[in-house]
């Protein structure tokens, strides 16, 4: 069973934000081999969804961005990560489960646009998505717009 916290970023304790940036790490830079800079600045408008294991650790998380800060018109969630020991157990269903349903307490009824990892869509329209046909690359990695109404 997963704990979940939602969070802005001035109220993250101290041991918070450096289990989430490890995770972050650990998982975009580390697992997928891909160098890139995830100090982007937008962790400090958004909110910090994130789900614990029975022993603390992190295993799921989203990033939840209020709207216009990424896309104009549009919330966004990103960073979407689950731990190898959590994934096929539901933890990513229910990670962007809550999100969605977060990002409707946090912006109200604005649309969700996200850009997913392109092998993810079926994923991601099963949650309700809709691929915009915008498919490009991030860092190396493809990936496509999509939009939830």
């Amino acid at each position: 069973m997963l704990h979940f916290s939602c969070l802005p970023f001035s109220s993250l304790t101290l041991h918070e934000l450096y289990a989430i940036l490890a995770f972050r790490q650990a998982v975009f830079i580390v697992e997928q081999n891909c160098p890139f800079l995830d100090a982007d600045g937008i962790d400090l408008e958004a909110w910090h969804l994130f789900g614990r294991d029975d022993t603390g650790a992190i295993v799921a998380y989203t990033r939840l961005v209020p709207t216009d800060v990424v896309y104009p018109g549009y919330c966004s969630i990103g960073r979407v990560i689950t731990a190898a020991k959590a994934r096929g157990t539901g933890a990513g269903r229910t990670v962007m489960q809550r999100s969605i349903a977060m990002c409707r307490h946090l912006f109200g009824d604005t649309p969700i646009k996200i850009g997913a990892q392109t092998y993810l869509l079926r994923f991601y329209e099963s949650l309700g998505f809709n691929s915009t046909g915008e498919e490009y690359l991030e860092d190396g990695i493809p990936h496509t717009k999509m939009i939830l109404k």
